[in-house]
């Protein structure tokens, strides 16, 4: 013990001890004033015993964000933005720049490591490693798929056998939930009329086709805003595998920077945790992102997406957790109906280590 610790100890002693010389050769009320002094002369601790250093700042890092669409209520965007908005980031110490996809650039600049995260779902993810091109889902937000399938409501169409004889309208390709949820239902698909069509939902309204793929959170309320009510045929429902958006990053980057990919999950499910309980605030960060959009199509769009990230999976573990079983269930989907060309290494397309260490018993940490 050096001497300032020597006196600290002695003098705290002769406080208490009666029989003490210093105690009789000094007032106590002296003693009392030297204590305080001598125990910053010794860093605060006395014989034996050292006090707890404060935690050491973690240096700020940068990294770029690109949501894979037009800024909009789609929830894995949506906790990036109450995260920034509500200093989140800056609690990990992270620097994030907000982009947005103009013509679904995002995933080739993850690639390319000019961005760090984006957005993707679990077809996309897939298919882009059986291209061969290493994106992970750190975090899967959608943990049912967000495509949906609708017709009039007063359509008389009550059942998928019922498509039967009817036209199928599709974006771009025949949608693998299409062909999944027809044989679900002992239907063969080659008896529904296939025809491509736009992204203008009104194909449905003014009777083009009869049954609709489209994106739960949005064609839906869109319609119903025009006073033309839908009937939703969800995959879900009939045991199709299919999963929603995730959180991306590159396995170059997981593999540069393991602590920025924990720190930007954390803080962006801890604004997606936000948003779950502060509903009419998040849609009020939305619109400073996306000013152009219509409140209340954006407020349905984060309820209804809220409540397809949460299911007993994520109530036991915490939202965004994702399995290797979720993973190979889409994968066979996939394969099955030709997306994809081989077996997937699931392994190597999500990881749970992020959301592993950052929940505990299902509360974030």
């Amino acid at each position: 013990m050096h001497l300032p610790g020597i006196l600290l100890t002695r003098l705290q002693q002769a406080t208490t001890d009666p029989s003490s010389a210093l105690r009789r050769s000094l007032p106590r009320a002296l003693m009392l004033l030297l204590l305080p002094v001598l125990a910053m002369a010794c860093g605060g601790s006395d014989a034996g015993t050292k006090t707890a250093s404060s935690p050491v700042a973690k240096a700020t890092k940068k990294v770029i964000f690109m949501a894979g669409f037009k800024p909009q209520a789609n929830l894995p965007f949506v906790g990036v933005y109450v995260a920034q908005e509500k200093g989140f980031f800056k609690d990990e110490a992270l620097d994030v720049a907000i982009k947005h996809a103009q013509q679904g650039e995002h995933l080739q600049l993850l690639l390319a490591g000019e961005i760090q995260f984006s957005t993707a779902n679990g077809s996309q993810v897939l298919s882009r490693n059986d291209q061969g091109l290493p994106m992970v889902s750190v975090a899967l937000i959608g943990q049912k798929s967000e495509q949906g399938f609708i017709v009039a409501a007063n359509s008389g169409i009550n059942s998928v056998k019922d498509w039967e004889g009817k036209t199928f309208g599709y974006k771009g390709t025949v949608p693998a939930e299409f062909l999944a949820i027809a044989r679900a239902n002992n239907l063969d698909p080659s008896k529904v009329k296939q025809v491509s069509v736009g992204f203008d939902p009104r194909v449905l309204s003014e009777g083009r086709v009869d049954i609709l793929p489209v994106f739960v959170s949005n064609e839906p309320d869109i319609l119903d805003g025009i006073g033309y009510k839908t009937k939703m045929f969800d995959p879900n429902d009939y045991g199709v595998g299919a999963l929603g958006l995730t959180y991306v990053t590159s396995r170059d980057f997981i593999n540069k920077d393991r602590d920025a990919v924990e720190r930007f999950v954390r803080a962006s499910l801890r604004g997606i945790e936000y948003a779950n309980s502060h509903v009419d605030e998040a849609v009020d960060i939305v619109m400073k992102y996306a000013p152009q959009e219509d409140r209340s199509h954006q407020n349905f769009m984060l309820t209804t997406e809220l409540s397809r990230a949460q299911t007993d999976l994520t109530k036991k573990n915490g939202l965004g957790w994702q399995t290797q079983q979720q993973w190979q269930a889409l994968a066979d989907l996939l394969l099955q109906y030709q997306v994809l060309k081989k077996p997937a290494n699931v392994a190597a397309v999500f990881t749970d280590e992020f959301v592993k260490k950052i929940y505990k018993d299902g509360k974030l940490q």
